[in-house]
């Protein structure tokens, strides 16, 4: 059963995000279900750029706006579902080697997605493949590794 979903009224605090947001909202571009679910997305990230975010378990500060949460925190979207979106939370904690109960900014999943190329791939491949955003993000994965590919040139021989 999942976690209770948590409030994002008070801005202060830092966010709650479950293992597979801490990569896909990497990639967020002003899209999504709802004008309320845009709007609480921008919230998160706010948040999430002045505070490391909470690694949880079940339904987030991502969860509490989407039109697919169950009352009780279970993802009842029809193009995921509670399993396929655990399933995605373990992937992604294991691509950035976190675990929940520990901090992590955006910034920071960032640098780890572009400094491994082969976890990269893994999450593209087992994660991004046949998403339902898999559009929407394809033009970020292009900037995201460009970037890390700029970086390594600028910086040669700093991942040895």
């Amino acid at each position: 059963m999942s976690e209770t979903p948590r409030s994002t009224s008070d801005g202060a605090h830092a966010p709650h995000l479950r293992g597979h947001h801490l990569i896909c909202l990497q990639f967020f571009r002003g899209e999504g279900y709802s004008a309320k679910f845009v709007n609480n997305l921008g919230r998160v990230i706010e948040r999430a750029a002045e505070n490391p975010a909470l690694v949880v378990e079940g339904a987030d500060d991502v969860c509490v706006a989407c039109p697919g949460l169950a009352a009780d925190g279970s993802c009842l979207d029809p193009n995921a579902g509670e399993i396929e979106v655990r399933r995605l939370d373990r992937l992604a904690t294991e691509v950035l080697g976190v675990k929940p109960g520990e901090r992590l900014s955006l910034a920071r999943a960032r640098e780890l997605l572009t400094a491994d190329a082969i976890s990269a791939g893994r999450w593209r491949i087992e994660a991004c493949a046949g998403c339902t955003w898999e559009d929407v993000c394809e033009s970020g994965w292009g900037a995201l590794l460009g970037a890390a590919e700029s970086a390594a040139r600028a910086h040669p021989g700093s991942d040895e």
